[in-house]
């Protein structure tokens, strides 16, 4: 297991590396933006296009792939006051119900985003199978973390103590 443990988190690692490299870019497009409209009287219009790109990803690939469980959004007015055993049945419910849906739906998310590569992006020039690829990372990485929700909350490990 412990193999397994190092090569997870080397793998978070690099996802948060990735993460941190489309901030900088996004970053530095949006910096250029400025300089190059206010500054220079000379506007790109590929850097609005660029930063909303590296913002779509960013979002779904750190939702996907670098966002823990205990850093995720939840109704924490009624999950915290929930004692340990209703909590594992809500996780399990709703982690269960997050994988089915997110399985359910994932063939006509793939469907949909390989039928884009018909489009591109209208000036950077890519085709939008290849931008909104990212959603289907983030799709099946949902699964597998909800998933590993619903199992620890069967099994009851990890079991949440606090408000999250």
């Amino acid at each position: 297991m412990g193999t397994a443990r190092r090569l997870i988190g080397w793998a978070r690692r690099r996802a948060e590396e990735v993460l941190s490299a489309l901030l900088v870019a996004m970053f530095i497009a949006f910096i250029l933006q400025i300089v190059t409209r206010y500054l220079l009287n000379a506007p790109l219009s590929w850097t609005a296009e660029f930063s909303t790109l590296a913002w779509v990803w960013g979002i779904l690939w750190g939702a996907g792939l670098v966002l823990r469980d205990d850093e995720e959004i939840r109704f924490d007015i009624l999950y915290g006051t929930m004692p340990g055993g209703l909590r594992r049945i809500c996780d399990a419910i709703t982690g269960s119900a997050v994988v089915m849906i997110f399985t359910w739906s994932l063939p006509a998310m793939f469907d949909y985003v390989t039928f884009m590569k018909v489009e591109r992006s209208a000036y950077l020039g890519i085709r939008f199978d290849i931008l909104y690829s990212v959603y289907l990372i983030f799709a099946v990485a949902t699964i597998i973390r909800h998933a590993a929700i619903a199992w620890r909350a069967v099994t009851g490990r990890g079991i949440a103590r606090g408000a999250a």
